[in-house]
């Protein structure tokens, strides 16, 4: 059961869609220079991401919107 949990996984991830930085940036209206300066941050801060190499970096959009969705705050919620 978990190995086929693991593989549902690996396909979401890969059918998923990837984000550059820029793109990513643009998305959720930061600087390109915010999320370089989150992931090199000490604790490392922002949403997930995939370091393919020293200048590649890509985000993957089902990462980015359970981060997201993270750092949600209703203000019905917070009133009660």
């Amino acid at each position: 059961m978990t190995e086929i949990l693991e593989r549902q996984d690996a396909a979401g991830l890969l059918l998923g869609g990837w984000c550059t930085t820029e793109e990513l940036a643009e998305i959720i209206g930061v600087d390109p220079s915010t999320l370089r300066r989150w992931r090199t941050a000490d604790p490392i801060q922002g949403p997930p991401f995939v370091r393919l190499s020293g200048a590649v970096t890509r985000y993957n959009a089902m990462d980015v919107q359970r981060w997201l969705l993270s750092r949600r705050i209703d203000p019905q919620e917070q009133s009660r």
